[in-house]
């Protein structure tokens, strides 16, 4: 009996120092940063403890069995730590702030609404307007642009056909001047042929009456 006593004593001294360590500090000391402490009085006791304080009650190894029951919803049981998130994440983003988030995203919902609504069909408009004013002017360009390139074509066939005509006309002179000089040799020929052919009977005329001289 003095062992389990002294077990009992020493399972209670532990469990006491336990929840005396458990509760974390307040968001405030930690400025800001650590997790709000719901405390006991903050969360109802679970029916499972209710039962287990009602079996035991009158028993000696009743603060044994609170004292773990305490370490288990401490330890184990999350429901008020979420809850104080849960709290602390409604006081920051719904008191404190002011539901800022909530008006950014009404204002960005107003401006694109406003951004479909009158933005849009203005910018449309302008841009069909000014796309036709454009389409106009690039038609007009390209019109002009194909006056000049058929201009430009037939200019050049023009001065091509000049060119031939007069490429034409050098080869016709250049045949009749070939032709003509053919003739001319030909005629050349001929006289220098037939005087060829006086100087023979002339030196040959010469050579018998100097061989009449010779005979005497």
């Amino acid at each position: 009996m003095t062992s389990r006593g002294g077990g009992e004593a020493e399972a209670e001294r532990a469990g006491k120092g336990r929840a005396a360590r458990w509760p974390p500090p307040e968001r405030g000391a930690m400025s800001g940063g650590g997790l709000a402490s719901p405390g006991r009085s903050g969360a109802a006791p679970l029916p499972s403890e209710r039962k287990r304080e009602a079996l035991a009650a009158g028993s000696p190894i009743q603060p044994i069995i609170k004292d773990a029951g305490e370490i288990y919803s401490r330890l184990l049981d999350h429901r008020p730590v979420i809850q104080g998130e849960i709290r602390y994440f409604v006081k920051e983003f719904e008191e404190k702030r002011g539901l800022r988030e909530l008006r950014v995203l009404e204002n960005l919902k107003n401006a694109i609404f406003e951004t479909n609504e009158h933005v849009l069909p203005k910018c449309e408009q302008a841009m069909n307007d000014n796309l036709n004013e454009v389409f106009k002017r690039l038609q007009a360009a390209n019109d002009m642009m194909r006056r000049l390139q058929e201009r430009e074509h037939e200019e050049r066939k023009l001065q091509a056909d000049k060119l031939m005509a007069r490429e034409e006309k050098h080869i016709a002179h250049w045949e009749e001047f070939m032709k003509e000089q053919q003739n001319k040799r030909a005629e050349v020929d001929e006289e220098h042929r037939k005087a060829m052919e006086r100087l023979k009977e002339q030196y040959s005329e010469m050579e018998k009456e100097l061989a009449k001289y010779v005979s005497f």
